[in-house]
């Protein structure tokens, strides 16, 4: 899993004054952040990662079997994602993220159909290619070549299955600022509500090397017919089919 502070990942975030009118709109997202995350019960902590899982948990498609959770960090995603799929991997380079991926599964009684793995997903290797009914990967895809990552998870996706990324990206209009400086209310509410903003110890950080607009054309050359969605908390989804034959 990777980082979700707007400072270290998203530095370029500024939070400009605004009118009446705009700050009025603002208070009614910050309203609606914070009532789309209540559902998301039982996490040990909050950051604007952890807000987003209730986004890929309902991805996750009916019937799912096998699911794979890339850059896993701790392993909270995957332990939710194991009361939604058959079988759940949770694979990360970090030998660290692993450890208390590992531990956390030993002390608090995730579910057992949950296994870690020490893994790059870049290398073809070390995860079998189109095994994976549903694949995840939160703050992950910006530590890496776009093109690079983007292809390396579309391949894990089994026929039929689905890809959802929670991505970063930086700020480079006028209109980056202003919508990004929208966040920074509901950020701080909700981190008030879950006391505070945490990340695992250890884990490891990346600013974003593209911006919005960037990764908006990048992800609909590479996946025709996804769904992209900038967010409210300096993060962006995607979400990508794989059709029976193996396209999107």
């Amino acid at each position: 899993m990777r980082p979700s502070s707007p400072v270290r990942c998203c530095r370029r975030t500024g939070s400009p004054s605004r009118p009446a009118s705009s700050r009025c709109g603002t208070a009614s997202r910050c309203r609606r952040a914070v009532q789309s995350d209540q559902p998301v019960t039982g996490a040990p902590y909050w950051n604007h990662n952890v807000h987003y899982h209730r986004t890929v948990l309902a991805a996750v498609p009916s019937g799912c079997r096998t699911a794979l959770d890339v850059g896993c960090g701790d392993g909270l995603l995957a332990g939710r994602l194991a009361a939604r799929a058959q079988r759940v991997t949770g694979v990360d380079r970090s030998p660290e993220m692993i450890r208390q991926a590992r531990a956390r599964q030993a002390g608090n009684g995730q579910p057992r159909n949950v296994t870690y793995v020490e893994a790059d997903y870049l290398d073809g290797a070390s995860l079998p290619a189109c095994a994976y009914d549903f694949v995840s990967a939160v703050a992950v895809v910006h530590h890496a070549r776009f093109g690079d990552a983007i292809n390396a998870l579309t391949r894990l996706v089994a026929p039929g299955g689905r890809l959802i990324a929670v991505g970063l990206a930086y700020n480079h209009t006028p209109l980056d600022r202003v919508i990004s400086g929208c966040g920074l209310p509901a950020s701080l509410l909700c981190a008030r509500l879950r006391g505070g903003k945490h990340d695992p110890v250890g884990m490891p950080v990346e600013d974003p090397p593209m911006h919005w607009s960037e990764v908006r054309g990048a992800v609909r050359l590479l996946l025709p017919g996804c769904r992209f969605r900038r967010r409210l908390l300096w993060r962006y989804t995607v979400v990508w089919d794989k059709t029976q034959n193996g396209g999107s």
